[in-house]
């Protein structure tokens, strides 16, 4: 149980962890490749040493010194592996692609949370492809055995990055072309940093091809995180003004950013630059009134892992706010319409589940309270934004999550000014 204190105000600079998402492809395609290469400002949190564990059990050197990375890859796997992903959703879906064409044999698992979520979204394309996976009535344990691939024309069903990059990881061992369409656009570090390290691919909109490739390693600097950047930014919007360094501003992950445009919040993005093909900013928040928004369509894929947060700032909105076409926040950590919602009513303010989303009664304020984080580490951090901006604070149970993505977090939220 963790208290969280009410504040006046929060200011302050911050440099965040590394990217999450390119940490994972990172370390698993440079553990791919045949040579060495250098991650640096990596996210050394759970999920991705879950990564880093899985890839060393086939084969890879993986050396950790602080932020820096170390990887020296293989070509061929071993065999007959066990793969524990712990609580990764993204190391499970897309290392069971990139194994499925390598002739081995594996078997990949995770705690109990891991285990609930939905695999038969990644085997079923998959098994499209000729891969012999099979699942635990569509759950892992996923088991993988030797198959040979060929390429064909996939489109998949709901617009995810760890799905699409499942069949394109699995499409480097595929005979053939090997495309995927998706009903809107989701996140692209797997199809950037496959251009950088040699695979034959191409991108058309929704469509993405590759070709039976090898993988040329190179050395990556990880942008700070948006999604660990938002929690700052929002709390800049509501109790002052936040500075967050060298975030990644990936055009498949600045949703948060169109939101903060229609809620009218005040940022900035200052010293725009590219690094390892990826852009990033420094982004200015300052504080803001806002009012209410209707929210959906082909911006929610780009702001998923946000939405949560979203919703807690709709609550310090002027005005009943809408989001709507988020169906994939039942199948994260927890069931994110539930828990949020949940969330945001034991603050005091006033949110109801839907279908896909929520609606969100906006009170301007929120008193505090006792909340629960399921677990679920963005649940956890968006409490904590509740707290610091509601009118007594209150607690928070099962904190510890957060070191899922953000070991530190409860640190950097020490440092903002009281």
């Amino acid at each position: 149980m963790k208290f969280i204190s009410a504040r006046e105000r929060f200011e302050g600079e911050f440099t965040l962890p590394g990217d999450k998402s390119v940490t994972h492809r990172a370390v698993m395609l440079n553990s791919a490749a045949e040579g060495e290469a250098t991650v640096t400002n990596a996210l050394i949190g759970e999920d991705c040493l879950s990564t880093c564990a899985c890839m060393r059990a086939l084969g890879a050197k993986i050396d950790l010194d602080g932020t820096t990375m170390r990887v020296r890859g293989v070509e061929r796997f071993r065999a007959g592996r066990e793969l524990d992903c712990g609580n990764s959703g993204t190391t499970i879906r897309l290392l069971t692609g990139l194994v499925s064409g390598k002739g081995i044999d594996a078997n990949l698992f995770g705690d109990e949370s891991l285990s609930s979520r939905p695999m038969a979204r990644v085997a079923r394309p998959l098994g499209l492809l000729g891969a012999n996976i099979q699942t635990t009535d569509g759950h892992a344990p996923i088991f993988v055995a030797p198959a040979e691939l060929q390429g064909r024309e996939i489109i998949t069903e709901v617009a995810s990055a760890q799905v699409k990059s499942a069949i394109l990881l699995a499409g480097l061992s595929a005979n053939g072309k090997t495309t995927v369409i998706e009903p809107v656009k989701s996140r692209d570090h797997t199809e950037r940093m496959l251009a950088a390290m040699g695979a034959k691919i191409g991108v058309d909109g929704n469509r993405v091809t590759v070709e039976k490739s090898r993988l040329s390693p190179v050395d990556v600097c990880v942008p700070s995180d948006i999604s660990s950047a938002a929690y700052f930014m929002a709390l800049g919007a509501l109790k002052g003004k936040t500075l967050c360094k060298n975030v990644g501003i990936n055009p498949t992950r600045t949703g948060i950013l169109t939101a903060f445009d229609r809620l009218g919040v005040k940022y900035t993005l200052q010293n725009r630059r590219v690094s390892g093909g990826e852009e990033t900013a420094d982004i200015l928040v300052e504080k803001s009134p806002m009012q209410a928004i209707e929210l959906g369509g082909d911006v929610v894929p780009a702001m998923i892992d946000e939405l949560p947060l979203l919703a807690l700032l709709c609550a310090f909105a002027e005005g009943e706010s809408r989001i709507y076409d988020a169906k994939e926040l039942k199948v994260k950590e927890s069931d994110r319409i539930k828990t949020t919602a949940e969330l945001i009513n034991a603050l005091g303010g006033e949110c109801i589940p839907t279908e896909d989303g929520f609606i969100v009664r906006g009170k301007k304020k929120l008193s505090g309270g006792k909340v629960n984080s399921y677990l679920d580490h963005r649940i956890a951090m968006t409490a904590a934004v509740g707290l610091i901006a509601s009118e007594k604070g209150g607690e928070i149970a099962d904190e510890q999550c957060c070191a899922i993505s953000f070991p530190d977090f409860f640190d950097k939220i020490e440092a903002g000014t009281r």
